[in-house]
């Protein structure tokens, strides 16, 4: 069975370590699992060639809403944020999962955020789409926005059919809030002279920052300085792919052997 991840650039995906991590704890020996250069407009032919073989694609940008137009399926959360990370070949034809929603909601959890009412997401794409479903499972009420022009209105309007209050403030202007999740490249985020002191002194309010690889953020250097509890864009990497692991073998993913495999991973990259 064969497996790969999809996206541009894609050099830098540590999907490989995790997927092979959990094929090999699981004794799946036949199932392989590589990266591949895909663009948007490379995206049509080579998933037209994709044989029997072919059990399951992770889709990183920008194919995560082309993904979604290619399924034969679309499952309630991909087709709720319009986005699909995921391609599972079924009996029945390709279904589309959003597998961030997972991954972010789970991250959050682990960090210690339980109770979520109001939250800013920096960005308004497609990420931030898989951001605004995951608020919404935990009963947050409010989002704002934060972002350098407009919030995209397919975003806007996915925040509101959930019942969600919606918020604009431009880059850079910190409201004081619950939990932050960036979703757009570090050097975007501007601003953060202005961060906000968290008033919280047993329970801090948190920071997910999506990018992972290249150490701290500033944004999560400004936001430990200030109290917040940082979480890492990993431990979303891990969790959206623990549960791509779930859906493309059928089997329950093994977290340990996955998270292992990952902090070799980053230590080696450090190094």
């Amino acid at each position: 069975m064969r497996c790969a991840v999809w996206g541009s650039p894609i050099a830098h995906s540590l999907s490989p370590v995790l997927h092979r991590a959990a094929y090999a704890a699981l004794g799946l020996r036949d199932w392989t699992y590589e990266r591949q250069e895909v663009d948007e407009g490379g995206f049509a032919q080579a998933f037209s060639e994709l044989d029997d073989t072919w059990r399951g694609l992770s889709l990183t940008m920008p194919l995560k809403e082309v993904a979604v137009r290619a399924a034969d399926r679309v499952v309630a959360t991909a087709a709720d944020t319009g986005v699909a990370n995921t391609l599972v070949r079924e009996p029945e034809g390709w279904t589309a999962h959003n597998t961030d929603v997972h991954g972010i909601a789970i991250a959050l959890l682990d960090a210690g955020c339980y109770d979520t009412t109001h939250a800013l997401v920096v960005g308004s794409g497609a990420t931030a789409r898989s951001a605004v479903a995951a608020l919404a499972s935990s009963g947050t009420r409010r989002i704002t926005f934060m972002v350098r022009d407009r919030a995209r209105p397919a975003t806007v309007e996915q925040a509101r059919r959930a019942d969600i209050a919606v918020d604009e403030v431009p880059m850079g202007r910190w409201p004081l809030t619950d939990v932050v999740i960036s979703t757009v490249p570090p050097a975007s985020v501007t601003g953060l002279d202005g961060f906000p002191q968290s008033d919280r002194a047993e329970s801090p309010r948190t920071v997910l920052d999506v990018v992972y690889g290249d150490g701290r953020t500033p944004l999560q250097r400004a936001a430990a300085a200030a109290g917040w509890t940082v979480q890492e864009g990993t431990s979303m990497l891990l969790h959206q792919a623990t549960e791509q692991v779930r859906l493309m073998t059928g089997r329950p993913a093994p977290v340990e052997a996955m998270q292992a495999a990952l902090e070799a991973a980053l230590a080696e990259r450090s190094a």
